[in-house]
């Protein structure tokens, strides 16, 4: 199991894809910290999938709160004696439009909380990482920011800040033994695009299968990624088996797009 005995924090934690980080860090062999900011979902979370309670913690956290992050980070070396990785998912998502029709204010939001908002978690853990000889931070950035897909500027303009960020932290904390990586999804099949799919096939009077094809039409494996593929990639850079790749951004999109 490549994170027995590794203690990893995982944000965002709700249906879709931090979900599918913290239950296959379980699988191999992790001990995980939850955050996210519905306390209810993170108890339910918790308790599914490992209802011991023994790998296990979680603590309310909206990470635009540095309170809340020294909170988190806090939280992970009282429970389990240091922290060994964290994969940052907690995101906004909701800054759509074009040019004339978009809402600045959704572009500021979606900039502090992807931006601002993940370096603020970063602060709080990384003393506590070094403390504990290094680790890895895993982001999470968007097809969105190389490609236009959807009218989507604004979330992709702050996930290509965050790639930007991504290679000064890789810089700064490198000699801390702390390695900063990104995974880039495209389309994932989980709830969020479940929901697209259906809205989508409803609004245009459309089979849901019909909209898939179109999505998957210039996908070369045939299938938009779940969100479980997306999770084993994250869980990849954040163990030892990779311990020599730092300030990388890794594709994970069946082939949507090559780089």
């Amino acid at each position: 199991m490549i994170l027995e005995n590794k203690t990893v924090l995982v944000s965002g934690v709700g249906a879709g894809l931090g979900r599918e980080v913290a239950r296959l860090a379980l699988r191999d062999g992790a001990r995980v910290v939850l955050a996210a900011r519905t306390e209810s979902v993170l108890a339910d979370t918790a308790k599914e999938l490992d209802p011991s309670g023994e790998r296990v913690a979680w603590a309310r956290t909206d990470i635009g709160v540095s309170e809340d992050c020294e909170a988190f980070a806090a939280l992970a070396v009282e429970r389990f004696g240091g922290i060994d990785a964290l994969i940052q998912v907690a995101a906004y998502e909701n800054a759509f439009g074009g040019l004339q029709d978009t809402d600045f204010d959704n572009w500021r939001k979606a900039y502090d909380t992807n931006v601002v908002g993940t370096l603020t978690l970063i602060r709080a853990v990384a003393p506590r990482m070094k403390e504990s000889g290094g680790g890895s931070l895993v982001l999470v950035g968007s097809q969105s920011m190389y490609e236009p897909q959807l009218p989507q500027a604004g979330y992709a303009a702050s996930k290509g800040g965050l790639l930007s960020a991504m290679y000064y932290l890789a810089d700064e904390l490198g000699p801390d033994r702390i390695r900063v990586n990104m995974v880039v999804p495209s389309w994932m099949w989980g709830p969020p695009v479940q929901a697209f799919v259906r809205m989508r096939a409803k609004a245009e009077g459309l089979e849901e299968q019909a909209v898939v094809n179109e999505i998957t039409a210039n996908i070369p494996l045939g299938e938009i990624v779940p969100d479980e593929d997306v999770a084993e990639a994250a869980l990849l850079l954040a163990s030892d088996r990779a311990r020599s790749i730092t300030g990388q951004s890794l594709l994970v999109n069946g082939g949507e797009m090559m780089r």
